[in-house]
């Protein structure tokens, strides 16, 4: 009988064997698991554009997928290594801000376990190498069907980092930039389902970037004009403020944590 999906995501890139070492990990407590890299490109120790890497790919699995995600550079320190478990699966890794994002788009309630249990580890733990001697074994019992609170005791909750929070009033909402993609569409933290309870309608005010737009949301880029510019529910299910075959991010001078604020019209 096959293990369930275990995913993996890293900045640990393809030269060194790291990677390899992970897989390795699993595999000799989960011979059949079927491992399957989401990416390890993610640029060095940036735990945010890991976050929403895996808040992008992770809905997509099958229920029961069982996440990894280490991008650590508080590795050796106190910050805990966890389990969140939610109804479609697991996601395990640092409590550093990486898991928060794709965890909290899962439906459901959530509970977060804290990885203490050392039998359920590699039997030597290095310091710099969590990846390997904890997250990798436990995604792998997770896969054999051990319980979660076998790893450790239940917390109250994860680390919400600023770029995964949205703030929510009356008549606005304020987000920040998380994506800039290859086509220079700025991608921000604001969802569909955030834009619906402060009941947006086709057009809105968006502020980016210096500048104060009055834009439709519309269903698709060429919706507008050449290098005109347009909000739009991109394929993740996240506000984007796009320039239809131009570079947003460059016509507004925005970039990654930049903050974004929407309002009613």
């Amino acid at each position: 009988m096959a293990c369930a999906v275990i995913t993996l995501t890293t900045d640990f890139g393809s030269v060194d064997s790291y990677v390899a070492e992970m897989k390795a990990a699993i595999l000799g407590i989960c011979a059949n698991a079927t491992i399957i890299d989401v990416t390890h490109q993610i640029e060095k120790f940036n735990v945010r554009m890991a976050a929403y890497v895996l808040a992008c790919a992770a809905p997509y699995f099958p229920d029961g997928s069982i996440h990894v995600a280490v991008v650590d550079p508080g590795v050796g320190t106190k910050r805990m290594p966890i389990i969140v478990q939610t109804e479609k699966g697991f996601f395990v890794g640092p409590d550093n801000g990486v898991l928060t994002m794709a965890a909290s788009r899962a439906e459901g309630e959530r509970h977060v376990y804290e990885i203490t249990n050392k039998e359920l580890m590699l039997p030597n733990v290095s310091k710099t190498f969590h990846g390997r001697d904890i997250f990798a074994p436990t995604a792998a019992h997770l896969a054999k069907g051990t319980s979660p609170s076998r790893f450790g005791r239940e917390v109250g909750g994860m680390i919400s980092p600023g770029f995964a929070r949205v703030i929510k009033r009356k008549d606005s909402l304020e987000g920040q930039i998380v994506h800039v993609d290859d086509f220079g569409n700025i991608i921000t933290n604001v969802t569909e389902k955030d834009l619906e309870a402060l009941k947006i309608g086709n057009e809105a005010l968006v502020e980016v970037g210096g500048a104060t737009l009055l834009l439709r949301l519309e269903k698709a880029y060429s919706d507008v004009e050449k290098q005109q510019p347009l909000a739009i529910i991109g394929s993740h299910g996240f506000l984007e403020i796009s320039v239809n075959q131009g570079n947003a991010a460059r016509v507004f001078k925005a970039r990654v944590g930049t903050k974004v604020a929407v309002y009613l019209k």
